[in-house]
């Protein structure tokens, strides 16, 4: 069995230099650490490992350590989940897929809709392309967000459901066959999500121009938009989106910029 490379075991030495320690020690004593962080048998105490094993790890002397054992030591280490998933790639695995993207929007993220709010329209859905926030230009553009329900807030749903159609007018197609290519992908990175499962099963059902669209079998990838949306201020205008990931929450933030000089024809991609 191939070891963990030289790259994995520095590492792990010096992640485990930048655990906190919480040790107790009585007044008028001096700690006995002479190097910071945790001690090779704390780590693995809290990886539940051998200290022998978890030394020739350190030494780059050990056998691939299993998913598992990678698992317990990013635990035992805090890694953050970029950090988490560089071990992996390190070990040669690929890192952990999530059960499922995150609900409550950073608030970073917050605090950026909230200063655009009229300046441009910014919209946030996760990776099940459920819609998570709207500013006000957004919704003056788009509309509020749905209330809450089953499907309500789903773009792929609304995508084949009244009255998106007749916000995009011509586009409406093409913004069909953009959604379901998304919701492919995003089976894709959670294949045993049920909500998503359930959603696909359900438009599969009731929606012949669905069915249509999932038998191409296409991917969604594009992460810049053009768009003919109906703008309350002025009717029909071309709007340029570009899209930016947050990949530790798996959210998807649209931001959507007037384009004066864009073509009267409607297109989508």
């Amino acid at each position: 069995m191939p070891r963990a490379g030289p790259d994995f075991a520095a590492y792990l030495r010096s992640r485990r230099a930048l655990v906190p320690v919480t040790e107790q020690v009585p007044r008028g004593r001096r700690s006995t650490r002479r190097v910071p962080g945790l001690r090779r048998q704390e780590l693995a105490d809290a990886a539940a490992i051998s200290v022998e094993y978890y030394t020739r790890l350190e030494q780059g002397r050990a056998p691939h350590p299993s998913r598992e054992v990678l698992a317990a030591l990013a635990q035992a280490l805090r890694l953050l989940p970029a950090e988490r998933d560089h071990l992996f790639r390190l070990a040669g695995e690929p890192p952990p897929v999530p059960a499922a993207p995150q609900t409550e929007v950073r608030p970073g993220l917050s605090l950026m809709l909230q200063t655009l709010d009229r300046a441009l329209a910014v919209t946030v859905h996760d990776g099940r392309l459920d819609l998570l926030a709207r500013n006000t230009a957004a919704e003056e553009l788009l509309g509020p967000l749905p209330p809450p329900g089953r499907f309500s807030r789903n773009l792929v749903h609304q995508a084949f459901t009244p009255p998106t159609g007749r916000m995009l007018g011509e586009d409406g197609a093409a913004y069909a066959r953009f959604a379901t290519a998304e919701l492919r992908s995003a089976l894709a990175r959670y294949p045993e999500d049920d909500y998503l499962r359930a959603l696909q099963r359900e438009l599969s059902a009731t929606s012949a121009d669905f069915r249509e669209h999932w038998s191409r079998g296409e991917v969604g990838g594009e992460r810049s938009m053009v768009k003919r949306l109906r703008d309350p201020q002025g009717g029909w205008t071309v709007f340029r989106g570009e899209v930016l990931h947050d990949a530790e929450r798996d959210h998807w933030v649209v931001i959507y910029t007037p384009d004066p000089s864009g073509s009267p024809e409607p297109v989508t991609t």
